[in-house]
C-alpha cells in the first residue's frame, strides 16, 4: 500500500466535555419545531457531570449511570398565570451517564443528546415516563 493509500492511525482525544454537551442541546434546541420551542423559552440547560446522592435516594434511582437527564420544574399544564413567582424550569443533562450511554450503544452523541433533551422537555409539558414510553413504543 502506498504512503498515501494508509489510513492514518486513529488518536484519541478527550472525552466530549460539559461545553461540548451544551453545544449539542443548544443545537438541538434551535431545531425543534417552532411550535415546541415557544414553549420552552425561558427553560434553563444545566450539565451536570453526575446526579447527586440526594436526587438519587429522592427519585429512588439505585445506580446514577441510570439518569441521563431531569426537568426540574412545573409543567405547563400545571401552570397558572395566578402562581406566585417559582424558579424557573430546569433540564439538567447528566454527562457521564450521557458518555457511558454513547459508548455502550455506539449512537451519534448529538441524536442521543437531542433524545434525552426531548425526553425532558416532554416532562416540561406534563407527560409522564410511561406517557412518554407509549409514544416512542417502548415496550416496558
Amino acid at each position: 500500500m502506498s504512503e498515501t493509500m494508509r489510513r492514518p492511525t486513529p488518536t484519541h482525544g478527550s472525552p466530549p466535555s460539559a461545553d461540548d454537551i451544551a453545544d449539542l442541546a443548544e443545537r438541538a434546541l434551535a431545531g425543534l419545531p417552532p411550535a415546541m420551542a415557544r414553549h420552552v423559552r425561558g427553560v434553563g440547560i444545566l450539565v451536570d457531570e453526575m446526579p447527586d446522592d440526594e436526587l438519587l435516594a429522592e427519585m429512588g434511582i439505585a445506580t446514577p449511570w441510570e439518569l441521563t437527564g431531569l426537568y426540574r420544574g412545573v409543567p405547563l399544564p400545571l401552570q397558572s398565570h395566578e402562581d406566585i413567582a417559582r424558579a424557573p424550569a430546569l433540564i439538567h443533562l447528566f454527562r457521564q451517564p450521557i458518555l457511558l450511554e454513547w459508548i455502550e450503544t455506539d449512537e451519534d452523541l448529538f441524536r442521543l443528546v437531542r433524545s434525552v433533551l426531548i425526553h425532558e422537555i416532554a416532562h416540561h409539558f406534563g407527560f409522564s415516563d410511561d406517557d412518554i414510553a407509549a409514544i416512542e413504543g417502548d415496550p416496558d
